[in-house]
């Protein structure tokens, strides 16, 4: 049976965007990566096939030379391209040092991590910190940009990049292009708003900080969350 017959559940690529890439095997990776198989047998099968010949070790694999792939029925020099290219991505990955991530403990340090990116623009952007326990950034994402005066806030978006990120902490950031930081009382507003709907997904609000070419105000600090 060709791939294109499965059950979608079933099939790599729409399986790794219904459950997620740690879902699939790494046969089924290995499919995507290859693209297809031959008329007798799927690029899963074939991916078995290569996998069982180095033992199941995607280490073995990434060691294969590209004759060494090429010379295994099914792998013809694009698809053995393929995954040397990928193996070594990997063993590039492996090799890294990752940076630590950025940790936030006080307004200060958002001032310090966003100001470079929103300090200084003439119009508006709202921006979302997104955080662990230990309160240090996995992600940040620009919810919007708007005006001079100010932008919308899709809480929907917000909230969706929360979840997809993990997060159990967020941190709104916006910039005031007139470079006052005194939070209008529609910040106070979203803000409140922000709070209320993090609650219910069980997702504190740390604080949201206004920005300003040399300045910043935090809402927390101002008794205002």
């Amino acid at each position: 049976m060709n791939i294109k017959d499965w059950a979608d559940s079933d099939r790599p690529r729409e399986k790794m965007i219904a459950q997620g890439k740690g879902a699939l095997t790494d046969a089924e990776l290995l499919a995507i990566l290859i693209g297809s198989g031959s008329a007798n047998e799927s690029a899963v099968a074939l991916s078995q096939r290569l996998l069982a010949s180095v033992n199941h070790s995607l280490t073995a694999l990434g060691k294969q030379t590209l004759q060494q792939l090429m010379s295994f029925k099914g792998i013809g020099e694009a698809k053995a391209i393929t995954i040397l290219a990928a193996t070594e991505i990997g063993r590039r990955r492996a090799a890294e040092t990752p940076e630590p991530l950025p940790k936030i403990g006080s307004a200060s340090n958002v001032f310090s991590l966003m100001q470079p990116l929103i300090g200084d623009l003439p119009h508006e952007e709202f921006w979302v910190l997104y955080l662990n326990n230990a309160h240090r950034v996995v992600h940040k994402a620009r919810i919007s940009a708007g005006g001079i005066t100010h932008t919308t806030v899709d809480m929907r978006l917000l909230f969706r990049i929360a979840l997809e990120q993990g997060a159990t902490c967020i941190l709104p950031v916006h910039n005031h292009p007139s470079g006052i930081t005194t939070p209008s009382k529609e910040d106070v507003e979203i803000t409140q708003e922000i709070k209320t709907a993090g609650k219910t997904l069980d997702i504190q609000l740390l604080d949201h900080v206004i920005v300003g070419e040399h300045e910043y105000t935090s809402l927390l600090e101002k008794g205002l969350i």
